[in-house]
């Protein structure tokens, strides 16, 4: 077998490899399954408390346990709408409970609006002040008058929830919702009336169970998982069975930064304001369900003397990984961001995020043009497929002059079969005589390899794919193809392709290759129709690429195989 083939074959398994790696992640038990019981109750769990380098409250008994509450302690919910999403607070703790996205649908229900926040999930952002009499997100709040729908000329709409009176002290947790935003604005109103001065932090926190996402794709491999990003550290994911394990590790403490909840597609993340210390912590919880884990960050509040007022602010982006309002977001407050450096980061491209970024930008400006994401994906594999023109054609030149003498290294091998050095010397001669680099068609693939692999992680990471139709039956790319037409249709291009290559002259060799398109192409009957279609274009333009070369190289060659053969 020439070196050539074996390049090929190699890289071919290895996709095959990567394929099988992400079927097996999906089809292994879920982290919750794995996790042992921990030995402290829920009442007992582990508080989210100041280091010793921050000024601790006075009576840190009173910090509240981090711990999911029983479904029985909701209590009543107030739900607010808005142009993006309907938010369910609960008055249980003020925390958010419930955030149904207008513009998306669940993956297995397309009738029912997606949601992030959940109790199917344990999943919620709480919040609460750490420090003696303060509210926490096991307070019982009472709500405020007010609209619970953003009237169409207004920009914002507030809800505002009150805590009980301790000590002179009141307390009031503002949630402020903006037109056209999944940013939320959460803050602490504290009017202190009381004798003492407060010394206070907030701590903001987001809790969910470790069972993966509903509707995830057999064949696609996702992180879901906190992160943590710091200037110092920069983007962190941290593991649930790292949580597990104790084995979390994350800057603890700066004075930038955010804390997220990351699953394909969305996000929630709390973001302090620029310059503010902070202290983060990720912590396994249990008390629900399915085991869970929280992850937060405190901030230490001003002090407030007898008679003073003043408020603690932090913004909450829950929603889609869109990477237009991400990339606002982390701009500076004086450019008309937040200041959330990295937060783009959590739409996950692989570790080609430097090639697959510019891809995506490619692809979102021709959206603008042609207003169709399918569409969309064939034209820049169109534009990537020219690019790439020179290599690929130098690449199916080589394999078309293989291609040429195959009848000629079939003969070799049935006369030198038993003799290896003569074999391989005999077919160095024949490629030398021929003009014929055996490894001429792999340094033109390898190159092409990082850009469509890249491709491939900008389509698979773009929630732009989610819900958006192509022709016909095509209604979601992120989805399957309910009827299997274009993973069809992919296979038949990798029989092709097989055809128009160079027959091995091992015949083991020949029958794994025939084989190879039956089972890498069968794995793409579980991948999202918009990563097919993708592959089926590319295919499609290979064939009549390569069909058109090995013609013209085995119209030329056949005379030289009929003199010498």
């Amino acid at each position: 077998m020439d070196n050539r083939r074996l390049i090929l074959l190699l890289v071919f398994c290895f996709s095959l490899v990567m394929l099988w790696d992400a079927w097996q992640k999906y089809n292994q038990p879920k982290v919750a399954a794995q996790i042992a019981a921990v030995t402290t109750s829920a009442n007992g769990s582990p508080v989210p408390v100041p280091s010793a380098t921050q000024a601790a409250p006075a009576n840190k008994a009173a910090v509240p346990a981090l711990a999911p509450p029983p479904k029985a302690a909701v209590g009543e919910v107030v739900s607010i709408k808005t142009d993006l999403f309907v938010a369910d607070v609960s008055l249980q703790g003020g925390d958010l409970i419930g955030l149904e996205l207008n513009n998306y649908k669940e993956t297995n229900d397309k009738k029912k609006d997606f949601s992030l926040f959940d109790t199917r999930h344990q999943y919620a952002a709480q919040s609460g002040l750490i420090g003696e009499g303060l509210p926490n997100h096991k307070t019982k709040f009472t709500v405020s008058a007010g609209s619970r729908e953003l009237a169409p000329d207004a920009k914002t709409i507030q809800l505002r929830l009150e805590a009980p009176v301790v000590d002179g002290v009141k307390v009031a947790k503002v949630y402020t919702f903006t037109r056209g935003s999944y940013l939320i604005d959460v803050a602490y109103e504290i009017d202190n009336a009381g004798q003492k001065e407060i010394a206070a932090h907030a701590y903001y926190q987001l809790q969910r169970d470790t069972v993966a996402p509903e509707g995830e794709s057999r064949m696609v491999s996702t992180y879901t998982g906190p992160a943590v990003f710091t200037e110092q550290d920069k983007y962190q994911k941290i593991d649930f069975k790292d949580i597990e394990k104790g084995k979390a590790k994350f800057n603890e403490k700066a004075d930038n930064g955010w804390v997220a909840m990351v699953q394909h597609y969305f996000v929630s993340s709390w973001i302090p304001q620029e310059k503010q210390p902070r202290e983060f912590y990720v912590r396994r919880l249990e008390g629900g369900e399915n085991p869970a884990i929280t992850a937060g960050v405190i901030v230490p509040t001003p002090l407030i003397a007898p008679g003073s007022k003043d408020s603690q602010s932090v913004s909450l982006y829950a929603g889609p990984q869109i990477q237009s309002m991400l990339d606002q977001l982390a701009k500076p407050v004086a450019d008309g961001g937040i200041g959330a450096q990295g937060l783009p980061l959590v739409v996950d491209y692989g570790w080609l995020t430097i090639v697959a970024a510019p891809i995506f930008w490619c692809l979102e400006l021709i959206h603008k043009f042609v207003g169709n994401w399918g569409w969309s994906i064939v034209l820049l594999t169109i534009a990537i497929k020219a690019l790439f023109y020179p290599l690929s054609a130098a690449s199916y030149k080589s394999m078309a002059k293989m291609r040429t003498i195959t009848p000629r290294l079939t003969a070799l091998r049935e006369r030198y079969g038993d003799d290896k050095q003569k074999l391989n010397q005999e077919m160095m001669n024949l490629y030398k005589t021929e003009k014929i680099n055996p490894l001429g068609g792999c340094l033109p693939i390898l190159v092409q390899i990082p850009v469509f692999i890249a491709l491939y992680w900008a389509l698979l990471g773009a929630v732009e794919m989610r819900d958006a139709p192509w022709i016909l039956w095509i209604t979601d790319l992120s989805s399957p193809d309910p009827f299997y037409v274009l993973p069809a249709i992919m296979m038949a291009t990798m029989l092709i392709q097989t055809k128009l290559n160079p027959t091995p002259p091992d015949p083991i060799q020949a029958k794994i290759t025939m084989f190879m398109p039956f089972i890498f192409g069968g794995m793409f009957f579980f991948f999202p129709s918009g990563l097919v279609l993708y592959w089926v274009v590319n295919n499609t333009l290979s064939i009549a690429q390569q069909w058109q070369i090995t013609r013209m190289v085995e119209r030329g060659g056949k005379a030289a195989n009929d003199a010498k053969g």
